[in-house]
């Protein structure tokens, strides 16, 4: 894997409570919310090398197509990376499972096919930050597949998503910000956006400031260099 020095610490990220809960919720989520069949989608058509950012307990692992010849799965949180890590030995495509932050990918520029985000850009601690070091890891052409939690069209859950991003959630949740703007924030970053969707996890029942999700891919412009 090629990698590069970072002065982010090993567990740049910890919640204990956090990752018990969500290895939990996840996988409730991904049986009975729908999230997987979102998650097949996410990835459907993938090939090469893949860098997945917060790979959180590596449910994503079983839905990478055959095409793709390894990922290297960065999660920050050491339990749910040791989840992660389990799950990679389970799935037929080669995965690595290390360290690492968002803000500080360890890894050398245009190393990568394809980006994958995964209900993480929520949390990171700077997201543009975050979506410029994805770029400059993909090479000219690749793909950012993103499917996030994300700002909602209504004025009226919009308005409770900012409220509880000022108080609660980000301190129950590991640190999740349910009304950033995600489409905007990859297009700032330099991405050419591509075929996008919004969507509601769940959806049916009971809404959630989280629920609000966006769905698809967006790509590295040909001619630019890694630090534009």
């Amino acid at each position: 894997m090629p990698l590069r020095s970072t002065k982010m610490p090993r567990d740049a990220v910890h919640h204990p409570l956090f990752a018990r809960f969500y290895a939990r919720m996840s996988v409730l989520a991904d049986l009975k919310g729908g999230v997987a069949a979102h998650r097949e989608e996410l990835l459907a058509g993938l090939s090469g090398r893949v860098i997945e950012v917060g790979a959180g307990n590596g449910l994503n692992f079983p839905h990478y197509p055959a095409a793709v010849s390894e990922v290297v799965a960065l999660e920050p949180e050491r339990r749910l990376r040791h989840l992660a890590a389990q799950a990679a030995r389970r799935t037929d495509v080669p995965v690595d499972v290390v360290p690492g932050a968002a803000e500080a990918l360890p890894v050398k520029s245009e190393a990568f096919d394809a980006a994958v985000a995964s209900l993480v850009l929520c949390s990171v601690r700077d997201l543009p930050r975050a979506l410029s070091e994805i770029r400059r890891v993909l090479r000219p052409g690749g793909e950012l597949r993103f499917f996030e939690h994300g700002l909602a069209e209504g004025k009226g859950l919009a308005r409770t998503q900012r409220a509880v991003d000022r108080t609660v959630w980000p301190l129950l949740f590991g640190g999740c910000h349910t009304a950033r703007d995600t489409i905007a924030a990859i297009e700032a970053a330099g991405f050419e956006l591509g075929v996008y969707r919004r969507l509601r996890v769940p959806e049916r029942g009971m809404q959630f400031p989280s629920s609000p999700c966006v769905l698809g891919v967006a790509r590295r412009p040909f001619g630019t260099d890694a630090s534009d």
